[in-house]
Protein backbone atom coordinates (compact mmCIF):
# COMPACT_ATOMS: atom_id res chain seq x y z
CA UNK A 1 0.00 0.00 0.00
CA UNK A 2 1.32 3.43 -0.87
CA UNK A 3 2.14 5.92 1.82
CA UNK A 4 -0.93 8.15 2.13
CA UNK A 5 1.34 11.18 2.25
CA UNK A 6 2.25 10.60 -1.40
CA UNK A 7 -1.36 10.22 -2.53
CA UNK A 8 -3.09 13.29 -3.95
CA UNK A 9 -6.84 12.84 -4.48
CA UNK A 10 -6.89 15.78 -6.92
CA UNK A 11 -4.21 14.24 -9.18
CA UNK A 12 -5.24 11.52 -11.65
CA UNK A 13 -1.73 10.04 -11.67
CA UNK A 14 -1.98 9.23 -7.97
CA UNK A 15 -4.83 6.80 -8.61
CA UNK A 16 -2.78 4.95 -11.21
CA UNK A 17 0.19 4.70 -8.85
CA UNK A 18 -1.98 3.42 -6.04
CA UNK A 19 -3.28 0.60 -8.27
CA UNK A 20 0.11 -0.61 -9.44
CA UNK A 21 -0.54 -4.30 -8.62
CA UNK A 22 -3.64 -4.66 -10.84
CA UNK A 23 -1.86 -2.60 -13.49
CA UNK A 24 1.10 -5.02 -13.39
CA UNK A 25 -1.22 -7.92 -14.25
CA UNK A 26 -2.86 -5.76 -16.92
CA UNK A 27 0.56 -5.04 -18.42
CA UNK A 28 1.75 -8.66 -18.52
CA UNK A 29 -1.50 -10.11 -19.86
CA UNK A 30 -1.90 -7.17 -22.26
CA UNK A 31 1.52 -7.77 -23.79
CA UNK A 32 0.78 -11.48 -24.26
CA UNK A 33 -2.59 -10.67 -25.76
CA UNK A 34 -1.42 -8.03 -28.20
CA UNK A 35 1.74 -9.83 -29.29
CA UNK A 36 -0.43 -12.90 -29.83
CA UNK A 37 -2.74 -10.85 -32.02
CA UNK A 38 0.08 -10.47 -34.54
CA UNK A 39 -0.01 -14.20 -35.10
CA UNK A 40 -3.56 -13.91 -36.43
CA UNK A 41 -2.74 -12.16 -39.72
CA UNK A 42 0.29 -14.46 -40.21
CA UNK A 43 -1.84 -17.59 -39.82
CA UNK A 44 -4.54 -16.12 -42.06
CA UNK A 45 -1.94 -15.51 -44.77
CA UNK A 46 -0.43 -19.01 -44.41
CA UNK A 47 -3.90 -20.59 -44.55
CA UNK A 48 -4.73 -18.68 -47.74
CA UNK A 49 -1.41 -19.76 -49.29
CA UNK A 50 -1.87 -23.36 -48.14
CA UNK A 51 -5.32 -23.44 -49.73
CA UNK A 52 -3.88 -22.16 -53.00
CA UNK A 53 -1.08 -24.79 -52.84
CA UNK A 54 -3.60 -27.58 -52.16
CA UNK A 55 -5.61 -26.51 -55.19
CA UNK A 56 -2.36 -26.54 -57.17
CA UNK A 57 -1.47 -30.00 -55.88
CA UNK A 58 1.63 -28.81 -53.94
CA UNK A 59 0.26 -29.33 -50.40
CA UNK A 60 -1.92 -31.84 -48.55
CA UNK A 61 -4.87 -31.51 -46.24
CA UNK A 62 -2.59 -32.51 -43.34
CA UNK A 63 -0.61 -29.31 -43.72
CA UNK A 64 -3.85 -27.31 -43.62
CA UNK A 65 -4.96 -29.22 -40.49
CA UNK A 66 -1.64 -28.45 -38.73
CA UNK A 67 -2.03 -24.76 -39.51
CA UNK A 68 -5.63 -24.77 -38.28
CA UNK A 69 -4.61 -26.55 -35.05
CA UNK A 70 -1.84 -24.02 -34.42
CA UNK A 71 -4.24 -21.16 -35.18
CA UNK A 72 -6.72 -22.52 -32.62
CA UNK A 73 -4.04 -22.89 -29.92
CA UNK A 74 -2.77 -19.34 -30.49
CA UNK A 75 -6.34 -18.03 -30.42
CA UNK A 76 -7.01 -19.79 -27.09
CA UNK A 77 -3.82 -18.33 -25.61
CA UNK A 78 -4.69 -14.87 -26.86
CA UNK A 79 -8.25 -15.00 -25.53
CA UNK A 80 -7.08 -16.30 -22.14
CA UNK A 81 -4.68 -13.38 -21.89
CA UNK A 82 -7.52 -11.08 -22.95
CA UNK A 83 -9.76 -12.44 -20.17
CA UNK A 84 -7.04 -11.90 -17.53
CA UNK A 85 -6.37 -8.40 -18.81
CA UNK A 86 -10.02 -7.40 -18.79
CA UNK A 87 -10.55 -8.88 -15.32
CA UNK A 88 -7.76 -6.77 -13.83
CA UNK A 89 -8.74 -3.69 -15.82
CA UNK A 90 -12.25 -3.96 -14.38
CA UNK A 91 -10.80 -4.52 -10.92
CA UNK A 92 -8.63 -1.44 -11.40
CA UNK A 93 -11.67 0.62 -12.44
CA UNK A 94 -13.78 -0.65 -9.52
CA UNK A 95 -11.04 0.24 -7.04
CA UNK A 96 -10.74 3.72 -8.56
CA UNK A 97 -14.51 4.19 -8.47
CA UNK A 98 -14.75 3.09 -4.84
CA UNK A 99 -11.83 5.26 -3.76
CA UNK A 100 -13.11 8.36 -5.59
CA UNK A 101 -16.60 7.98 -4.16
CA UNK A 102 -15.21 7.44 -0.66
CA UNK A 103 -13.17 10.63 -0.90
CA UNK A 104 -16.01 12.62 -2.44
CA UNK A 105 -18.58 11.43 0.12
CA UNK A 106 -16.19 12.09 3.02
CA UNK A 107 -15.79 15.69 1.85
CA UNK A 108 -19.49 16.16 1.13
CA UNK A 109 -20.54 15.21 4.67
CA UNK A 110 -18.08 17.76 6.07
CA UNK A 111 -19.58 20.61 4.09
CA UNK A 112 -21.99 22.96 5.78
CA UNK A 113 -25.71 22.50 5.39
CA UNK A 114 -25.92 25.89 3.67
CA UNK A 115 -23.38 25.00 0.98
CA UNK A 116 -25.09 21.67 0.31
CA UNK A 117 -28.46 23.36 -0.01
CA UNK A 118 -27.01 25.97 -2.39
CA UNK A 119 -25.71 23.28 -4.72
CA UNK A 120 -28.91 21.25 -4.66
CA UNK A 121 -29.59 17.56 -4.16
CA UNK A 122 -29.89 16.80 -7.87
CA UNK A 123 -26.50 18.31 -8.70
CA UNK A 124 -24.84 16.54 -5.77
CA UNK A 125 -26.33 13.20 -6.82
CA UNK A 126 -25.04 13.67 -10.36
CA UNK A 127 -21.55 14.48 -9.10
CA UNK A 128 -21.45 11.69 -6.55
CA UNK A 129 -22.67 8.99 -8.92
CA UNK A 130 -22.55 9.88 -12.61
CA UNK A 131 -19.41 12.03 -12.63
CA UNK A 132 -17.35 9.59 -10.59
CA UNK A 133 -18.53 6.71 -12.79
CA UNK A 134 -17.54 8.63 -15.93
CA UNK A 135 -14.09 9.41 -14.51
CA UNK A 136 -13.45 5.79 -13.56
CA UNK A 137 -14.75 4.60 -16.93
CA UNK A 138 -12.50 7.04 -18.77
CA UNK A 139 -9.50 5.78 -16.81
CA UNK A 140 -10.52 2.19 -17.52
CA UNK A 141 -10.79 2.81 -21.24
CA UNK A 142 -7.47 4.61 -21.27
CA UNK A 143 -5.80 1.68 -19.50
CA UNK A 144 -7.46 -0.85 -21.80
CA UNK A 145 -6.63 0.98 -24.99
CA UNK A 146 -2.95 1.31 -24.08
CA UNK A 147 -2.76 -2.39 -24.95
CA UNK A 148 -5.81 -3.04 -27.10
CA UNK A 149 -4.85 -0.09 -29.26
CA UNK A 150 -1.41 1.30 -28.48
CA UNK A 151 0.66 -1.88 -28.39
CA UNK A 152 -1.37 -3.44 -31.19
CA UNK A 153 -0.87 -0.38 -33.41
CA UNK A 154 2.89 -0.54 -32.91
CA UNK A 155 2.95 -4.27 -33.63
CA UNK A 156 0.83 -4.04 -36.76
CA UNK A 157 2.84 -1.06 -38.02
CA UNK A 158 6.13 -2.92 -37.56
CA UNK A 159 4.68 -5.91 -39.38
CA UNK A 160 3.56 -3.75 -42.31
CA UNK A 161 7.03 -2.18 -42.60
CA UNK A 162 8.64 -5.63 -42.58
CA UNK A 163 6.57 -6.73 -45.57
CA UNK A 164 6.91 -3.51 -47.65
CA UNK A 165 8.00 -0.25 -46.04
CA UNK A 166 7.12 1.88 -49.07
CA UNK A 167 3.59 0.57 -49.32
CA UNK A 168 3.27 0.81 -45.51
CA UNK A 169 4.14 4.52 -45.60
CA UNK A 170 1.74 5.15 -48.45
CA UNK A 171 -1.20 3.27 -46.96
CA UNK A 172 -0.73 4.82 -43.50
CA UNK A 173 -0.93 8.39 -44.80
CA UNK A 174 -4.63 8.59 -43.94
CA UNK A 175 -4.45 7.09 -40.43
CA UNK A 176 -3.28 10.31 -38.69
CA UNK A 177 -6.31 12.06 -40.21
CA UNK A 178 -8.59 10.27 -37.71
CA UNK A 179 -6.41 11.46 -34.80
CA UNK A 180 -6.44 15.05 -36.04
CA UNK A 181 -10.23 14.94 -36.42
CA UNK A 182 -10.64 13.55 -32.89
CA UNK A 183 -8.40 16.25 -31.44
CA UNK A 184 -10.35 19.00 -33.21
CA UNK A 185 -13.59 17.60 -31.78
CA UNK A 186 -12.41 18.13 -28.19
CA UNK A 187 -14.26 21.38 -27.51
CA UNK A 188 -17.61 20.33 -29.05
CA UNK A 189 -17.46 17.03 -27.17
CA UNK A 190 -16.71 18.77 -23.87
CA UNK A 191 -19.40 21.40 -24.40
CA UNK A 192 -21.97 18.73 -25.15
CA UNK A 193 -20.81 16.70 -22.14
CA UNK A 194 -21.03 19.69 -19.79
CA UNK A 195 -24.54 20.51 -21.01
CA UNK A 196 -25.57 16.88 -20.51
CA UNK A 197 -24.24 16.86 -16.93
CA UNK A 198 -26.10 20.06 -16.12
CA UNK A 199 -29.32 18.66 -17.57
CA UNK A 200 -28.81 15.40 -15.64
CA UNK A 201 -28.50 17.35 -12.38
CA UNK A 202 -31.69 19.27 -13.14
CA UNK A 203 -33.54 16.04 -13.94
CA UNK A 204 -32.35 14.41 -10.69
CA UNK A 205 -33.60 17.42 -8.72
CA UNK A 206 -36.95 17.39 -10.54
CA UNK A 207 -37.33 13.64 -9.97
CA UNK A 208 -36.66 14.01 -6.24
CA UNK A 209 -39.11 16.88 -6.01
CA UNK A 210 -41.80 14.92 -7.84
CA UNK A 211 -41.33 11.85 -5.64
CA UNK A 212 -41.10 13.65 -2.29
CA UNK A 213 -44.04 15.98 -2.90
CA UNK A 214 -46.28 13.65 -4.89
CA UNK A 215 -49.02 13.56 -2.23
CA UNK A 216 -49.01 17.35 -1.87
CA UNK A 217 -49.30 17.89 -5.61
CA UNK A 218 -52.11 15.35 -5.86
CA UNK A 219 -54.08 16.86 -2.98
CA UNK A 220 -53.63 20.41 -4.30
CA UNK A 221 -54.67 19.36 -7.79
CA UNK A 222 -51.52 20.63 -9.43
CA UNK A 223 -50.22 17.31 -10.70
CA UNK A 224 -50.74 18.27 -14.34
CA UNK A 225 -48.80 21.53 -13.96
CA UNK A 226 -45.95 19.75 -12.17
CA UNK A 227 -46.01 16.98 -14.77
CA UNK A 228 -45.65 19.58 -17.54
CA UNK A 229 -42.66 21.12 -15.77
CA UNK A 230 -41.15 17.68 -15.32
CA UNK A 231 -41.70 16.89 -18.99
CA UNK A 232 -39.94 20.12 -19.95
CA UNK A 233 -36.98 19.13 -17.76
CA UNK A 234 -37.02 15.62 -19.22
CA UNK A 235 -37.13 17.00 -22.76
CA UNK A 236 -34.14 19.24 -22.05
CA UNK A 237 -32.28 16.24 -20.62
CA UNK A 238 -33.11 14.08 -23.64
CA UNK A 239 -31.96 16.80 -26.03
CA UNK A 240 -28.67 17.23 -24.18
CA UNK A 241 -28.21 13.45 -23.96
CA UNK A 242 -28.78 13.01 -27.71
CA UNK A 243 -26.34 15.78 -28.57
CA UNK A 244 -23.71 14.32 -26.26
CA UNK A 245 -24.31 10.83 -27.66
CA UNK A 246 -24.02 12.06 -31.24
CA UNK A 247 -20.60 13.52 -30.54
CA UNK A 248 -19.60 10.31 -28.77
CA UNK A 249 -21.05 7.70 -31.14
CA UNK A 250 -21.45 9.23 -34.59
CA UNK A 251 -17.81 10.23 -35.07
CA UNK A 252 -15.97 6.86 -34.76
CA UNK A 253 -17.35 5.50 -38.09
CA UNK A 254 -16.02 8.63 -39.77
CA UNK A 255 -12.63 8.08 -38.16
CA UNK A 256 -12.65 4.49 -39.42
CA UNK A 257 -13.59 5.53 -42.96
CA UNK A 258 -10.76 8.08 -43.03
CA UNK A 259 -8.21 5.56 -41.78
CA UNK A 260 -9.27 2.83 -44.25
CA UNK A 261 -8.76 4.99 -47.33
CA UNK A 262 -5.27 3.44 -47.58
CA UNK A 263 -6.84 0.14 -48.68
CA UNK A 264 -6.98 1.54 -52.20
CA UNK A 265 -3.17 1.74 -52.32
CA UNK A 266 -2.84 -1.80 -50.95
CA UNK A 267 -5.16 -3.24 -53.59
CA UNK A 268 -3.28 -1.46 -56.39
CA UNK A 269 0.35 -1.72 -55.35
CA UNK A 270 -0.11 -5.01 -53.44
CA UNK A 271 -1.44 -6.63 -56.60
CA UNK A 272 1.69 -5.43 -58.44
CA UNK A 273 3.84 -7.06 -55.74
CA UNK A 274 2.05 -10.38 -56.28
CA UNK A 275 2.51 -10.07 -60.04
CA UNK A 276 6.21 -9.31 -59.55
CA UNK A 277 5.99 -5.74 -60.89
CA UNK A 278 5.97 -3.90 -57.57
CA UNK A 279 8.43 -2.82 -54.89
CA UNK A 280 8.53 -6.32 -53.30
CA UNK A 281 7.92 -9.89 -54.42
CA UNK A 282 4.84 -11.29 -52.66
CA UNK A 283 2.92 -14.50 -52.70
CA UNK A 284 -0.76 -14.75 -51.79
CA UNK A 285 0.14 -15.32 -48.12
CA UNK A 286 2.10 -12.05 -47.96
CA UNK A 287 -0.69 -10.08 -49.68
CA UNK A 288 -3.35 -11.53 -47.34
CA UNK A 289 -1.21 -10.94 -44.25
CA UNK A 290 -0.49 -7.32 -45.24
CA UNK A 291 -4.15 -6.56 -45.99
CA UNK A 292 -5.31 -8.25 -42.78
CA UNK A 293 -2.74 -6.34 -40.71
CA UNK A 294 -3.77 -3.03 -42.24
CA UNK A 295 -7.49 -3.71 -41.70
CA UNK A 296 -6.94 -4.59 -38.04
CA UNK A 297 -4.71 -1.54 -37.63
CA UNK A 298 -7.37 0.82 -38.99
CA UNK A 299 -10.00 -0.67 -36.67
CA UNK A 300 -7.65 -0.12 -33.73
CA UNK A 301 -6.88 3.34 -35.01
CA UNK A 302 -10.56 4.29 -34.99
CA UNK A 303 -10.80 3.04 -31.40
CA UNK A 304 -7.89 5.27 -30.47
CA UNK A 305 -9.76 8.24 -31.93
CA UNK A 306 -12.88 7.17 -30.02
CA UNK A 307 -10.74 6.96 -26.88
CA UNK A 308 -9.89 10.65 -27.28
CA UNK A 309 -13.60 11.47 -27.08
CA UNK A 310 -14.09 9.20 -24.03
CA UNK A 311 -11.21 10.88 -22.25
CA UNK A 312 -12.63 14.29 -23.14
CA UNK A 313 -15.95 13.25 -21.63
CA UNK A 314 -14.17 12.08 -18.46
CA UNK A 315 -12.35 15.43 -18.31
CA UNK A 316 -15.70 17.21 -18.06
CA UNK A 317 -16.68 15.08 -15.07
CA UNK A 318 -13.25 15.43 -13.46
CA UNK A 319 -13.43 19.24 -13.63
CA UNK A 320 -16.82 19.10 -11.89
CA UNK A 321 -15.72 16.92 -8.97
CA UNK A 322 -12.08 17.98 -8.61
CA UNK A 323 -12.83 20.76 -6.08
CA UNK A 324 -14.24 18.04 -3.80
CA UNK A 325 -11.36 15.63 -4.37
CA UNK A 326 -9.11 16.51 -1.46
CA UNK A 327 -7.73 14.34 1.30
CA UNK A 328 -10.48 14.10 3.93
CA UNK A 329 -9.37 15.23 7.33
CA UNK A 330 -9.32 12.48 9.91
CA UNK A 331 -11.76 13.86 12.47
CA UNK A 332 -10.43 14.18 15.97
CA UNK A 333 -12.35 12.44 18.70
CA UNK A 334 -15.26 14.51 19.94
CA UNK A 335 -14.55 15.97 23.34
CA UNK A 336 -17.80 17.21 24.85
CA UNK A 337 -17.02 20.29 27.01
CA UNK A 338 -18.25 20.81 30.54
CA UNK A 339 -21.55 22.65 31.01
CA UNK A 340 -21.35 26.43 30.70
CA UNK A 341 -23.68 29.33 30.12
CA UNK A 342 -24.60 30.97 26.82
CA UNK A 343 -24.30 34.74 26.46
CA UNK A 344 -25.70 36.68 23.49
CA UNK A 345 -24.84 40.36 23.13
CA UNK A 346 -26.34 42.52 20.42
CA UNK A 347 -26.65 39.42 18.21
CA UNK A 348 -27.83 39.99 14.65
CA UNK A 349 -28.11 38.03 11.45
CA UNK A 350 -28.82 38.93 7.83
CA UNK A 351 -29.07 37.14 4.48
CA UNK A 352 -26.93 39.43 2.36
CA UNK A 353 -28.38 42.92 2.78
CA UNK A 354 -31.67 41.67 4.21
CA UNK A 355 -31.66 41.66 8.06
CA UNK A 356 -33.53 38.86 9.82
CA UNK A 357 -33.13 40.08 13.41
CA UNK A 358 -30.85 42.36 15.39
CA UNK A 359 -30.11 43.70 18.88
CA UNK A 360 -30.62 40.37 20.68
CA UNK A 361 -29.10 40.19 24.16
CA UNK A 362 -29.70 37.46 26.75
CA UNK A 363 -27.88 35.15 29.16
CA UNK A 364 -28.74 31.55 29.94
CA UNK A 365 -27.14 29.22 32.46
CA UNK A 366 -27.06 25.39 32.55
CA UNK A 367 -30.50 24.06 33.41
CA UNK A 368 -32.34 26.84 31.55
CA UNK A 369 -34.88 26.08 28.83
CA UNK A 370 -35.26 29.23 26.79
CA UNK A 371 -38.46 29.39 24.77
CA UNK A 372 -38.22 30.97 21.30
CA UNK A 373 -41.41 31.94 19.49
CA UNK A 374 -43.01 34.50 17.22
CA UNK A 375 -45.20 34.74 14.11
CA UNK A 376 -44.58 32.66 11.01
CA UNK A 377 -41.38 33.60 9.11
CA UNK A 378 -40.10 35.82 11.91
CA UNK A 379 -36.63 34.19 11.95
CA UNK A 380 -37.04 31.54 14.69
CA UNK A 381 -35.35 28.74 12.72
CA UNK A 382 -32.69 31.15 11.47
CA UNK A 383 -31.90 32.04 15.09
CA UNK A 384 -31.44 28.34 15.89
CA UNK A 385 -29.07 27.81 13.00
CA UNK A 386 -26.91 30.75 14.04
CA UNK A 387 -25.36 28.42 16.64
CA UNK A 388 -24.22 26.09 13.83
CA UNK A 389 -22.13 28.98 12.41
CA UNK A 390 -23.04 28.16 8.81
CA UNK A 391 -22.90 31.85 8.00
CA UNK A 392 -21.37 34.88 9.76
CA UNK A 393 -23.43 36.59 12.45
CA UNK A 394 -23.13 40.05 13.95
CA UNK A 395 -22.53 40.86 17.59
CA UNK A 396 -21.42 38.16 20.00
CA UNK A 397 -22.56 34.64 20.87
CA UNK A 398 -20.48 32.88 23.52
CA UNK A 399 -20.41 29.49 25.17
CA UNK A 400 -18.71 30.22 28.46
CA UNK A 401 -15.86 32.47 27.39
CA UNK A 402 -15.51 31.04 23.85
CA UNK A 403 -17.12 32.68 20.83
CA UNK A 404 -19.15 30.13 18.86
CA UNK A 405 -17.70 31.37 15.58
CA UNK A 406 -14.15 30.75 16.90
CA UNK A 407 -14.79 27.06 17.55
CA UNK A 408 -13.51 24.52 15.03
CA UNK A 409 -16.16 22.40 13.27
CA UNK A 410 -15.35 19.46 15.57
CA UNK A 411 -15.51 21.65 18.68
CA UNK A 412 -18.80 23.06 17.48
CA UNK A 413 -20.16 19.54 16.88
CA UNK A 414 -19.15 18.58 20.44
CA UNK A 415 -20.80 21.69 21.90
CA UNK A 416 -24.10 22.15 20.05
CA UNK A 417 -26.80 19.54 19.59
CA UNK A 418 -29.28 20.50 16.87
CA UNK A 419 -32.68 19.11 15.94
CA UNK A 420 -34.27 20.80 12.93
CA UNK A 421 -37.95 20.72 12.16
CA UNK A 422 -37.23 18.05 9.54
CA UNK A 423 -36.49 14.81 11.48
CA UNK A 424 -33.89 13.62 8.91
CA UNK A 425 -34.18 9.92 9.67
CA UNK A 426 -32.23 7.24 7.82
CA UNK A 427 -33.70 4.15 6.16
CA UNK A 428 -32.49 1.93 9.00
CA UNK A 429 -33.75 0.39 12.22
CA UNK A 430 -35.16 2.28 15.18
CA UNK A 431 -32.08 1.31 17.21
CA UNK A 432 -29.59 2.61 14.65
CA UNK A 433 -31.51 5.84 14.17
CA UNK A 434 -31.25 6.53 17.90
CA UNK A 435 -27.71 5.33 18.61
CA UNK A 436 -26.06 5.94 15.21
CA UNK A 437 -23.84 2.87 15.58
CA UNK A 438 -22.96 2.97 19.29
CA UNK A 439 -23.52 -0.06 21.53
CA UNK A 440 -25.61 1.59 24.24
CA UNK A 441 -29.19 0.82 25.21
CA UNK A 442 -31.66 2.88 23.17
CA UNK A 443 -34.69 2.28 25.42
CA UNK A 444 -33.98 5.02 28.02
CA UNK A 445 -33.91 7.65 25.27
CA UNK A 446 -37.08 6.30 23.69
CA UNK A 447 -38.73 6.35 27.11
CA UNK A 448 -37.70 10.00 27.53
CA UNK A 449 -39.73 10.91 24.44
CA UNK A 450 -42.71 8.65 25.26
CA UNK A 451 -41.92 6.29 22.39
CA UNK A 452 -40.66 3.19 24.23
CA UNK A 453 -43.96 1.29 24.43
CA UNK A 454 -44.83 2.04 20.79
CA UNK A 455 -41.46 0.74 19.60
CA UNK A 456 -41.64 -2.44 21.68
CA UNK A 457 -45.08 -3.08 20.17
CA UNK A 458 -43.65 -2.99 16.63
CA UNK A 459 -43.08 -6.28 14.78
CA UNK A 460 -39.31 -6.31 15.38
CA UNK A 461 -39.07 -3.91 18.29
CA UNK A 462 -35.86 -1.89 18.24
CA UNK A 463 -34.79 -3.67 15.06
CA UNK A 464 -37.84 -2.54 13.08
CA UNK A 465 -36.83 -0.87 9.81
CA UNK A 466 -38.55 2.50 9.52
CA UNK A 467 -38.16 3.02 5.75
CA UNK A 468 -36.72 5.95 3.84
CA UNK A 469 -37.04 9.13 5.90
CA UNK A 470 -39.15 7.26 8.48
CA UNK A 471 -41.90 6.52 5.97
CA UNK A 472 -43.33 3.72 8.15
CA UNK A 473 -43.77 6.02 11.14
CA UNK A 474 -46.41 8.60 11.89
CA UNK A 475 -45.40 12.25 11.96
CA UNK A 476 -45.35 12.30 15.76
CA UNK A 477 -43.33 9.08 15.97
CA UNK A 478 -40.76 10.37 13.48
CA UNK A 479 -40.45 13.62 15.43
CA UNK A 480 -39.99 11.83 18.75
CA UNK A 481 -37.49 9.36 17.28
CA UNK A 482 -35.37 12.27 16.02
CA UNK A 483 -35.58 13.87 19.46
CA UNK A 484 -34.51 10.57 21.08
CA UNK A 485 -31.46 10.57 18.79
CA UNK A 486 -30.60 14.10 19.89
CA UNK A 487 -30.93 13.16 23.56
CA UNK A 488 -28.74 10.06 23.02
CA UNK A 489 -25.87 12.32 21.99
CA UNK A 490 -25.86 14.91 24.77
CA UNK A 491 -24.30 18.32 24.24
CA UNK A 492 -24.12 21.27 26.66
CA UNK A 493 -26.17 23.41 24.24
CA UNK A 494 -29.31 22.03 22.59
CA UNK A 495 -31.26 23.70 19.78
CA UNK A 496 -34.67 22.08 19.34
CA UNK A 497 -36.64 23.48 16.41
CA UNK A 498 -40.37 22.82 16.84
CA UNK A 499 -40.01 19.30 18.30
CA UNK A 500 -43.65 19.10 19.45
CA UNK A 501 -45.51 20.26 16.34
CA UNK A 502 -46.83 16.77 15.49
CA UNK A 503 -47.60 15.67 19.08
CA UNK A 504 -50.92 15.65 20.92
CA UNK A 505 -51.17 17.68 24.12
CA UNK A 506 -50.88 14.72 26.50
CA UNK A 507 -47.75 13.35 24.78
CA UNK A 508 -46.25 16.82 24.64
CA UNK A 509 -46.73 17.22 28.42
CA UNK A 510 -44.96 13.92 29.05
CA UNK A 511 -42.05 14.69 26.72
CA UNK A 512 -41.60 18.21 28.08
CA UNK A 513 -41.48 16.94 31.68
CA UNK A 514 -38.74 14.47 30.70
CA UNK A 515 -36.90 17.20 28.79
CA UNK A 516 -36.82 19.37 31.94
CA UNK A 517 -35.08 16.56 33.85
CA UNK A 518 -32.69 15.89 30.97
CA UNK A 519 -31.73 19.56 30.62
CA UNK A 520 -30.67 20.13 34.24
CA UNK A 521 -27.05 20.64 33.15
CA UNK A 522 -27.67 22.01 29.66
CA UNK A 523 -28.80 25.20 27.98
CA UNK A 524 -31.80 24.42 25.76
CA UNK A 525 -33.30 26.77 23.18
CA UNK A 526 -36.78 25.41 22.47
CA UNK A 527 -38.13 26.93 19.25
CA UNK A 528 -41.87 26.42 19.05
CA UNK A 529 -45.13 27.99 17.95
CA UNK A 530 -46.95 25.98 20.68
CA UNK A 531 -46.83 27.92 23.91
CA UNK A 532 -48.49 25.60 26.45
CA UNK A 533 -45.29 25.15 28.45
CA UNK A 534 -43.79 28.60 28.04
CA UNK A 535 -44.98 29.75 31.50
CA UNK A 536 -42.62 27.11 32.99
CA UNK A 537 -39.52 28.53 31.25
CA UNK A 538 -37.16 30.98 32.96
CA UNK A 539 -36.76 33.10 29.81
CA UNK A 540 -38.63 33.57 26.57
CA UNK A 541 -37.41 35.14 23.34
CA UNK A 542 -40.14 36.67 21.21
CA UNK A 543 -39.25 37.60 17.62
CA UNK A 544 -41.34 39.75 15.30
CA UNK A 545 -40.45 41.94 12.33
CA UNK A 546 -36.70 41.77 12.93
CA UNK A 547 -37.09 42.91 16.56
CA UNK A 548 -36.62 40.76 19.64
CA UNK A 549 -37.96 40.89 23.19
CA UNK A 550 -36.57 38.83 26.09
CA UNK A 551 -38.22 38.24 29.44
CA UNK A 552 -40.26 35.88 31.57
CA UNK A 553 -43.69 34.73 30.51
CA UNK A 554 -45.33 37.22 32.85
CA UNK A 555 -43.17 40.10 31.63
CA UNK A 556 -43.93 39.42 27.98
CA UNK A 557 -47.64 38.99 28.68
CA UNK A 558 -47.62 42.45 30.19
CA UNK A 559 -45.34 44.28 27.77
CA UNK A 560 -45.69 42.56 24.39
CA UNK A 561 -49.31 42.53 23.10
CA UNK A 562 -48.44 40.29 20.13
CA UNK A 563 -47.08 37.63 22.50
CA UNK A 564 -50.13 37.90 24.74
CA UNK A 565 -52.49 37.49 21.77
CA UNK A 566 -50.53 34.50 20.48
CA UNK A 567 -50.57 32.79 23.87
CA UNK A 568 -54.26 33.45 24.55
CA UNK A 569 -55.25 32.23 21.08
CA UNK A 570 -53.79 28.82 21.97
CA UNK A 571 -54.65 28.45 25.64
CA UNK A 572 -57.98 30.23 26.01
CA UNK A 573 -59.02 30.00 29.66
CA UNK A 574 -55.49 29.22 30.78
CA UNK A 575 -54.30 32.70 29.86
CA UNK A 576 -55.63 34.44 32.96
CA UNK A 577 -54.03 31.99 35.40
CA UNK A 578 -50.75 32.03 33.52
CA UNK A 579 -50.65 35.80 33.52
CA UNK A 580 -50.87 35.83 37.31
CA UNK A 581 -47.74 33.74 37.75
Amino acid sequence: MMNNKTFRPDAIGSYFRLERVPLLFVTLSGLVYNVGLLAGPWYEGRLAQCLADILGGNETAGSMAALVFGYILVTLLVQTARFVKRFYVRRFANNINRRMKGILYANLVRQSRASLEREGAGELMTKAISDVDDCAEGMRKFTTEIFDTGVALVGYTVMLFVYDWRLALLSLLFTPVSYVCAARMKKPVQRAGAAYKKAAGALSAATLDRAQNAVTYRICGCEDARAERYEDTLKSYETAAVRSSVWQSALPPLYLAAAEAGVLFILWFGAKNVLGAGWSRWDIAAFTTFLSCFTKLTVKSSKAAKLFNSVQKAEVSWKRIRPLMKEPEVPEELSVPAPAGVTLENLSFAYGEEPVFSGLTLSARPGDIVGVTGPVACGKSTFGRVFLCEAPYGGSAKFGTAEFSDLTPRQLAATVGYLGHDPELSADTVRNNVLCGSERDALPYLAAVALKDEVLAMENGLDTAIGSGGARLSGGQAQRLALARTLAHPRPVLILDDPFSALDRKTEDTVFADLQKYAKDKVVFLISHRLYHFPQMRQILFMDGGKTAVGTHGELMASVPAYRRLYESQTGGEAHEAAKE
